[in-house]
């Protein structure tokens, strides 16, 4: 039997668009100089460790946002509980759209996400901060 999608990951990136806001890359440059804001690296370590970071970022991998922003979670970060605007991004908007989505649905505010992601950013002229892969044992 094939599975029937109801509701596609177009329709989920255009609800999280309509609910939560959406910055330009010039707009979180502005706000990452005041320093009132956490700006937050969705993607995974090896996309990070392969094309660089925006220096200052805290890293937070897709599938583990829910438990760090619970304080309630054996794997609650206290970043998560600081008094500032949460900006999410990852490579190019669209896990972001969704990740600020689900942290605004959990309670964690204000938040927003970078519209075109890691690659606007570049784009923009923004700072890369080079990172280096893990050792493995």
């Amino acid at each position: 039997m094939t599975q029937t999608i109801t509701r596609g990951i177009k329709a989920m990136i255009d609800e999280a668009n309509a609910l939560i806001e959406t910055m330009d890359a010039r707009a979180v440059m502005d706000a990452a100089a005041r320093g009132d804001v956490v700006i937050v690296d969705i993607r995974d370590p090896r996309e990070i460790e392969r094309d660089g970071r925006i220096p200052g970022t805290f890293s937070c991998t897709r599938g583990m946002l829910e438990f760090w922003i619970d304080p309630e979670s054996p794997y609650a970060k206290p970043v998560f509980q600081e008094d500032k605007k949460f900006i999410f991004y990852c490579a190019g908007g669209m896990r972001s759209a969704l990740a600020a989505k689900t942290a605004h649905e959990m309670g964690l505010a204000p938040v927003a996400h970078m519209a075109g992601g890691f690659a606007a950013w570049r784009e923009a002229g923004g700072a890369v901060e080079k990172v280096e892969p893990r050792k493995k044992d």
